[in-house]
């Protein structure tokens, strides 16, 4: 493994709705996650976040699990449902909450790296038109403060929106995601109210003095399947246009790209945008967070009869297309995939990381905020779990970060997904991306094979820069 800079931070991540639990304790309300948990055939098997890996109880034994691991930094989330449940009185048991987390990973030295929305917008907002009503944006502005004068004192990074794609485009347009909606405006609607959101708070906590401000989005590379043909190559355009360029360039370059604009015309998405609404968007970040997982095979043409279709560029394989990327087709590569089906090529990161500097050199430092693998572990006769396909990926992918270091990248972390086996959004508890087991019966946590290969790979990091 080559050498990372001094002062590189290695991490795993993890979110509220998905390792919490203690779904309807001490003052939470209902989020959209929870929610759309009682839509039947909305999650496999009919799994509910409301248990989830009981991290809720058993914070300080995962703090510990981390420490063991030798973990620099812990990405977690914030569940709004719980720090501020009906938008209307703080729930002091929840902020609590996440004030003895906090407290634990300093005790523990270990970095809080705090994210304040990972999907799981409360109900009661979602209630009065979710991310599709304007209003949304001032509100998250508000929670944002009270979360910051609570926690302020001791977290210096702040994360706005973790992949605002997922919880715009998919969850309001593909309806894959809560709340399930199948609007293509709303979930164009919803992608510029959270541009709006992150601009909001990121103001009012550099007001506040927050020293680190930043957001996490998952970028693709989107690969024409035939690199001569026009269909294939405006394909490409198209996916790279609704997927990466219309999250990057607004915060960026407080502009939408004009071919983007074209793209969704039919849907009037010039009209949300008020006099002033770039110059929010647009606050100056301290970081950007990149998750990667897969690139996309694109194309333009239909799939020859009897080829079997490719994942969308989704989570999940079925449901209905989110806007912008209709008539788009996503044929298979030939490379080893993972238990969800998603191509293993680490070069697409080492790719993407370059491309991103040398298209966007204004961008602010890059920290890779998830990259991880799911794969169907067997738990050995003495316990163990051997999961060398995870460690595989995971150590071939931060190889691929260093390459692209070498290649003039200013990437300054890595953070694995995830700390634990949890629930696993419309995938219910069927997908483990965890470095470390949960069984979800007993809730016993076991460092998995791929969880002692990262602690290895830190303890190495350090003593070489030693």
């Amino acid at each position: 493994m080559s050498t990372f800079p001094h002062g590189f931070l290695w991490g795993s991540a993890t979110a509220a709705a998905q390792i919490e639990g203690a779904g309807s304790d001490d003052g939470k309300g209902d989020s959209i996650w929870d929610a759309f948990a009682r839509v039947p055939g909305a999650i496999a098997n009919g799994d509910t976040p409301a248990v989830a890996v009981d991290h809720y109880r058993r914070m300080p034994a995962d703090v510990a699990l981390m420490r063991e691991l030798g973990l620099d930094a812990y990405r977690f989330s914030v569940s709004w449902a719980r720090v501020r449940p009906d938008d209307g009185e703080v729930n002091p048991a929840g902020l609590d909450f996440y004030s003895r987390l906090v407290d634990e990973l300093l005790e523990a030295d270990i970095l809080p790296w705090l994210t304040l929305y990972h999907w799981d917008l409360p109900q009661s907002l979602e209630a009065r038109g979710g991310w599709a009503n304007r209003d949304t944006a001032a509100r998250f502005r508000d929670y944002a403060v009270i979360v910051h004068e609570a926690l302020g004192d001791r977290v210096t990074h702040w994360t706005t929106f973790n992949e605002p794609l997922c919880s715009s485009l998919i969850g309001y347009a593909g309806g894959e995601h809560a709340p399930g909606r199948s609007e293509p405006r709303a979930g164009l609607a919803a992608l510029h109210h959270q541009h709006l959101a992150h601009g909001l708070a990121t103001r009012a906590l550099r007001e506040r003095g927050a020293q680190q401000l930043g957001i996490t989005l998952n970028l693709t590379n989107a690969v024409p399947a035939d690199p001569s043909d026009p269909a294939d190559l405006d394909a490409a355009r198209r996916l790279d246009a609704i997927w990466n360029r219309a999250f990057l360039e607004p915060l960026v370059l407080g502009r939408y790209p004009v071919d983007f604009l074209d793209d969704v015309r039919d849907h009037d998405f010039a009209s949300l945008i008020l006099d002033g609404d770039l110059e929010t968007i647009a606050q100056p970040i301290d970081f950007l967070g990149v998750n990667h997982y897969h690139d996309d095979q694109v194309s333009g043409r239909p799939l020859p009869e009897g080829t079997p279709p490719g994942l969308r560029p989704t989570d999940y394989a079925t449901g209905n297309p989110f806007v912008g990327s209709e008539h788009l087709t996503f044929p298979t590569r030939n490379l080893p995939r993972t238990a969800m089906g998603w191509e293993i090529n680490p070069d697409g990161l080492r790719h993407l990381l370059v491309r991103l500097g040398r298209e966007y050199p204004t961008l602010p430092p890059l920290y890779v905020t998830e990259n991880g693998s799911a794969w169907d572990d067997v738990v050995e006769p003495d316990g163990s779990i051997n999961d060398v396909e995870r460690e595989r990926y995971m150590l071939d992918h931060v190889d691929a970060v260093a390459q692209a270091i070498a290649e003039g990248a200013d990437v300054r972390g890595y953070f694995v997904w995830s700390l634990l086996d949890n629930f696993e959004w419309a995938w219910g508890y069927d997908k483990r991306f965890g470095i470390v087991r949960v069984d979800y019966d007993t809730q016993q946590r076991t460092i998995k094979r791929s969880g002692h290969a990262f602690r290895a790979l830190i303890a190495s990091q350090r003593a070489s820069i030693q």
